[in-house]
């Protein structure tokens, strides 16, 4: 049931068919992921049914000094009852210990288990169901959304098992005291029970509200992060602060909202627990006047009524963390209900031949809901020791092509073969052995140049990385760095210029040494005399692999073994430079707007 827009989840936060679901998944959540620590959950339940025995018997033990010690001047009898009541208090501080200490570490397990499964299905995503949801949705769901679950079985461990141990057992004990006097938990306890119900109703969709305002917040500040070059290139710092702004005030709109709800139910909880204790209190002297109830029973009475009423206000707390926890685990269970469109095979291929050869049959794809196929028909083969490149218009389908190959998506239909086997039935360590892709958008990860080199080889050796940058390119600007293959990388390669990513990233693809290499319009920020180099050098590198280019600058395919031009998803000439020159109106135009004609001659 995956989540599309926020439209939607506004419109199942009012439904309440939609929120009885909530309920279900956050207890199939919790059960599934509490299932491992079943032993020490049981452990827990025992500490905490021993400390709240021993915090009920506190009251009656100081019933009895008062009414058998205190009133008859027995101080032995005080002091014998004042030392088993220090005993009981002992345990039950022990077990509480105890039982918090457990239940932190189960509910930190379970936290990091529900995280490692939010990440692995969100790893096995492709592009589409990346897109589906979006990067920030995913992060909040990965994150803050775990964590408001894994609060609720915190205080679930540390609040909710002892409550209705402690209201029942208060009840008990009450009547125990006095039978009449208990007749006005009657009337507390459902009051109490009014409040919260209401008070839980009405937070409900406002937590709902408010997760979905804070992926907007976090959506807004990754975009305004990674664009600030363009934010500032067009001065347009105050457009996107008052955008941002709006985001936060939505956000805070909302959380003053459930502010102001949660502000009202302590006072309303209190309201009743006050008045409750003045009523024991007037009554309960009466009957004392009358010599039906002892002074000790009185006070023990009025101490298993706040034991019953802080039972309920523990529950109080505890259900108003429940609605949040609820939209949250309906949200993470969107990311682990949903599948990838790229499915791994039942028995995979765990090894390739690595000859390189690479065949797509009569490929076709198409966006789901999409009216017209992205590409179509698309027959290709490219072999070890040649250089395909692919050129087209913007739009044309060049990349989703590419992406084919390592699986970034599945074709619709048609084949895409490596070394004769179907990619949909190679493991994916089979896939990463053999395709080495540069993407249009090189990405580093924080580190050094030498992780980022290694990030597909971890045991290449120094000599292979510097060979690696040679070829790259790469080598001359980061012998310069102080610390060479040591230097500081920023996350996605902020520290370096985009023409130094894309070398790094054509290097670390070489440091693999595949049998077929994907180039995605990876030498676009290069000068030309850079990428004339980088080409010359590539091409005694990958001599015996087989290199597939999407380029949109001519100069860097027009040597290329085979040219396919692809115009609207369909191949519309395959050709040397020359042949496509003499007979491809499509490609004809693509090179004269770059070249002269004696250039493109």
């Amino acid at each position: 049931m995956p989540c599309t827009t926020l439209q939607k989840n506004e419109n199942r936060g009012a439904n309440p068919t939609r929120d009885d679901k909530s309920v279900l998944v956050l207890i199939r959540l919790l059960r599934a992921y509490l299932r491992p620590y079943s032993r020490p959950i049981t452990l827990l339940v025992v500490l905490q049914l021993v400390s709240t025995l021993a915090a009920l018997y506190l009251p009656t033990l100081n019933a009895d000094i008062i009414d058998d010690g205190v009133v008859k001047g027995d101080t032995g009898y005080i002091l014998r009852v004042g030392g088993v009541m220090i005993g009981v208090t002992i345990a039950q501080a022990a077990c509480s210990i105890g039982a918090v200490l457990i239940g932190a570490r189960v509910a930190m397990a379970f936290g990091r288990d529900l995280r490692a499964a939010v990440f692995d299905r969100v790893q096995s995503f492709s592009a589409r169901e990346v897109g589906q949801f979006g990067a920030p949705s995913l992060i909040t769901r990965t994150t803050n959304d775990v964590q408001q679950i894994q609060m609720l079985a915190l205080m679930s461990f540390t609040l909710m098992v002892a409550a209705p141990i402690m209201c029942v057992g208060g009840i008990i004990m009450a009547l125990n005291q006095d039978v009449p006097l208990s007749g006005l938990l009657l009337a507390v306890v459902p009051a109490l029970a009014v409040v919260v119900i209401l008070l839980v109703r009405a937070l409900r969709p406002q937590f709902r509200s408010m997760q979905e305002r804070i992926d907007t917040v976090n959506r807004v500040l990754r975009e305004q992060i990674t664009g600030i070059r363009v934010i500032r290139a067009f001065v347009k710092d105050d457009q996107e602060q008052a955008r941002f702004a709006g985001a936060n005030e939505d956000l805070t709109s909302v959380a003053r909202h459930v502010g102001r709800l949660m502000a009202v139910m302590f006072p309303a909880v209190m309201l009743v627990v006050n008045v409750s204790s003045v009523a024991v209190l007037w009554f309960g002297a009466k009957r004392i006047d009358s010599h039906a109830m002892e002074i000790g029973a009185l006070t023990a009475f009025l101490s298993y009524l706040m034991q019953i009423l802080m039972s309920v206000m523990m529950a109080t707390f505890m259900f108003m963390m429940v609605p949040r926890a609820e939209v949250c685990a309906d949200r993470v269970q969107d990311v682990l209900g949903t599948e990838s469109s790229v499915v791994p095979p039942a028995t995979p291929v765990t090894e390739a031949p690595r000859r390189g050869t690479l065949e797509l049959r009569d490929v076709e794809f198409r966006y789901p809901g999409a009216e017209a196929s992205v590409l179509r028909g698309i027959d290709l083969t490219a072999r070890p020791g040649e250089t395909t490149a692919i050129i087209g218009s913007t739009g044309s389908g060049k990349s989703t092509l590419l992406g084919l190959v390592p699986r970034l998506f599945d074709a619709t239909s048609g084949q895409v073969l490596i070394d004769g086997t179907d990619v949909r039935d190679l493991a994916a360590d089979a896939i990463a052995d053999s395709v080495g892709i540069v993407p249009q958008k090189p990405y580093l990860f924080s580190g050094t140049v030498a992780s980022n080199l290694r990030y597909g080889r971890p045991d290449a050796t120094d000599e292979d990385l510097w060979h690696a940058l040679e070829t790259a390119q790469a080598k001359e600007f980061v012998e310069k760095l102080p610390e060479g293959l040591d230097a500081p990388i920023a996350q996605g390669g902020s520290n370096v210029s985009g023409g130094q990513r894309q070398r790094l990233a054509i290097a670390r693809a070489l440091v693999r040494k595949p049998s077929v290499y994907l180039f995605d319009d990876s030498f676009s920020a290069l000068d030309y005399a850079t990428d004339a180099r980088l080409r010359k050098a590539l091409s005694r590198e990958t001599a015996d692999a087989t290199v597939l280019i999407v380029a949109q600058r001519v100069s860097t395919i027009r040597d290329a073994h085979r040219i396919i031009v692809l115009d609207e998803g369909a191949v519309v000439g395959t050709g040397t430079h020359h042949e496509l020159m003499a007979d491809n109106p499509t490609y004809r135009e693509i090179v004269l707007s770059q070249l002269t004609e004696q250039e493109a001659a």
